[in-house]
């Protein structure tokens, strides 16, 4: 008897337990960042936490048996969705960014129809790229991995896209040496946390363990993920318009000698050739190819007409010289930061970011939502 007693304590306690632990997260911004408010009980007005319409994105943690049902409405009125356990980085599949105003939590005995059910979180996963701009050979990890050796990926990192849940970043193998943690989002380059070439094992790092903040690497450029829920169906939409986003035009300065005055009449060989300078570095900032040489040619000839006249003055005094410095800009020539891109699906025009140049068209799911 007393058996049967400690076996129904024990589980009485492993449930109590289990419920202890549920709970949910909501995020003011999606992917997990911005502010944040937890609950482990049910709440019929979020706006007692000051969290009412303001979730993009939600942790279900814990297990056993509770889900939770997130509504529209305060007291569960409105649409409701069950969000089962694990990582929601966005709700706009779901139709709730900036509109959840109370969550219950459900047990998964009651009453949970499929049409209420919110597509499986996906799992978290962390992308490294051989080189910067997410450029290069890639290697992608949604387990711990100990040591890139294994994977011929050791001290080849120079970028990375995390996506899910944040991840812990090692110099050593087996987590040792010096690490950072990674919020999802881009990473264009590792070089300015001291990780580049140099990162040879990666784990995921749970929501409620609690990271001092000199272990965050620098925030993220924020990332969209486009995996594909659920088997859910997919579409290609028509691009209507590409635009490369380059960095801001470059600046190209010199110094050179500036004549203060001249002798009467005399034509100034040295400021023909000061002219014949800067004409010449002038004329190699327009143009490309055989333009470039022509506009070089030209900006020192010009250049060497305006310099020979300079000095003629009605002084009569010998000219003297200063050292002045001059700026002019002209085009980066760095590569596209992304494109912009416009796309039509089912008459309504969406516009995205991308990494990479896309091509004719761009996969989408039911509500026009990029999908990889």
């Amino acid at each position: 008897m007393k058996t049967v007693f400690k076996a129904a304590l024990t589980l009485v306690a492993s449930v109590v337990a289990s419920q202890a632990l549920a709970q949910v997260t909501f995020f003011e911004h999606a992917n997990f960042q911005g502010q944040s408010f937890t609950t482990d009980r049910q709440m019929g007005n979020l706006a007692r936490g000051g969290f009412n319409d303001r979730a993009s994105s939600v942790i279900v943690s814990g297990g056993g048996r509770v889900r939770w049902e997130v509504c529209e409405d305060v007291r569960f009125g409105g649409r409701c969705m069950i969000l089962r356990p694990g990582q929601y980085p966005s709700l706009n599949a779901m139709g709730l960014n900036d509109r959840i105003s109370s969550v219950k939590p459900v047990d998964r005995d009651g009453r949970d129809l499929a049409d209420r059910t919110a597509p499986q979180p996906l799992a978290s996963q962390v992308t490294f790229y051989e080189d910067e701009g997410f450029q290069g050979r890639t290697f992608s990890a949604d387990q711990p991995v100990s040591d890139f050796s294994v994977i011929g990926f050791n001290d080849r990192a120079s970028s990375a896209v995390v996506l899910g849940q944040r991840w812990e970043v090692c110099m050593n193998s087996r987590f040792g040496g010096e690490c950072k943690v990674l919020n999802p989002g881009r990473y264009p380059s590792l070089a300015s946390m001291g990780m580049n070439d140099r990162i040879s094992s990666v784990r995921a790092v749970d929501w409620n363990t609690r990271v001092e903040d000199r272990r965050f690497a620098p925030a993220p450029a924020p990332v969209y993920d486009s995996r594909r829920r659920n088997e859910e169906r997919l579409f290609e939409a028509n691009v209507t318009s590409v635009r490369a986003v380059v960095g801001p035009a470059e600046q190209r300065c010199w110094m050179e000698k500036e004549e203060v005055a001249a002798t009467r009449g005399e034509p100034n060989v040295g400021g023909a050739v000061v002219g014949a300078l800067l004409g010449g570095v002038l004329g190699h900032q327009v143009g490309g190819g055989v333009g470039k040489d022509i506009a070089t040619v030209g900006g020192a000839v010009a250049g060497a007409a305006i310099g020979s006249n300079v000095g003629r003055n009605n002084s009569g005094q010998p000219a003297t010289t200063r050292d002045v410095q001059r700026c002019a800009e002209r085009p980066s020539n760095a590569a596209p930061a992304f494109w912009d891109v416009s796309y039509n699906f089912r008459g309504i025009e969406h516009r995205i970011q991308m990494t990479s140049a896309p091509g004719a068209t761009i996969t989408v799911n039911d509500s026009g939502e990029p999908r990889s």
